[in-house]
């Protein structure tokens, strides 16, 4: 069985002739009964009631046609993606973004885009790093750029690590934390909702040893969401203090409306972030472009 053949059951399904079917893939009609009788004979059963000058699709002959008009279908798509590439279009961008690099990256990567490259089709898709991980073994997203520390190694995923960005505490300024001049602690922090991006296992174990107990994120942050963009709005309008990467909250702290903390002891650990691929998959051209903004824009 090929593709040729479902093509022949395909003509005969829609014209209802074996002659006319014939006529249409420019074969004998010898040949293309015998390509529907090797079909039948592989697949163990009639797809096609011949009754007298009427040939008509059996049952399974139905079912066979509805799986092979979709084959053909994306066969055809794959040839022109080919030819497409092969002429010098640079194919669509579909990524996924963690929220730290959804903060920085998602609305200065399609302004660049439609500014410079019109002609590629974007697609960028926040969210959760789990559904994300789903995406793109369902091929409907072709990279992430996420923390590493949110996702556990596998054989199917090509993991290359970009960069480590600072994390910190941010607040508004004229914040009530601010008056006293000097370093804060968490207890100091926590009589204040602290809003924060889900965070992995490993640096919830970091915040709990270097913070105590009382630093665990499942008790400690009231303010959850995979927006960063969001969760620093609603601290320049609140007493929220947002926990999370420094450079997500780089604009509002240079026109003075945020202020990051200096907290006792430091927090010196920040967000590891990678590229993420399936493994073996090749890349369209255009994913160059966003591999070159990532490494423009991803830092502190």
């Amino acid at each position: 069985m090929n593709l040729r053949h479902l093509e022949h059951l395909l003509a005969l399904a829609d014209t209802g002739s074996f002659s006319r079917a014939a006529d249409q893939q420019h074969l004998t009609q010898s040949a293309l009964s015998r390509s529907i009788q090797t079909l039948e004979d592989d697949l163990g059963a009639r797809l096609i009631d011949r009754t007298g000058k009427r040939n008509e699709l059996t049952p399974l002959g139905q079912a066979v046609a509805v799986r092979a008009r979709r084959m053909v279908f994306e066969a055809a798509e794959l040839r022109r993606s080919a030819e497409l590439l092969k002429q010098g279009d640079l194919g669509a961008i579909r990524i996924g973004l963690g929220s730290g690099p959804g903060a920085m990256l998602m609305t200065p990567f399609l302004i660049h885009m439609a500014q410079h490259h019109p002609g590629v089709q974007v697609s960028v898709s926040p969210g959760a790093t789990e559904l994300q991980l789903i995406q793109l073994r369902q091929r409907t997203l072709d990279a992430l750029v996420i923390d590493v520390r949110r996702i556990s190694p596998a054989a199917d995923l090509a993991i290359e690590n970009l960069t480590e960005m600072r994390a910190g505490f941010v607040c508004r300024s004229g914040h009530p934390l601010l008056q006293a001049g000097g370093p804060v602690s968490f207890d100091d922090m926590l009589r204040y909702p602290l809003a924060s991006s889900p965070l992995s296992t490993e640096v919830a174990h970091m915040l709990v040893n270097l913070f105590g107990p009382q630093a665990d994120p499942q008790q400690a942050v009231s303010l959850r969401c995979d927006d960063i963009t969001c969760l620093i709005d609603a601290v320049k309008v609140s007493d929220a203090i947002y926990l999370g990467v420094i450079a997500a909250a780089r604009v509002g702290i240079e026109t003075g409306q945020l202020v990051e903390l200096v907290t006792a002891p430091a927090l010196t650990s920040g967000a590891r972030f990678a590229f993420i691929t399936l493994a073996g998959r090749t890349e369209a051209p255009s994913m160059g472009l966003f591999r070159q903004f990532v490494a423009e824009r991803l830092h502190d």
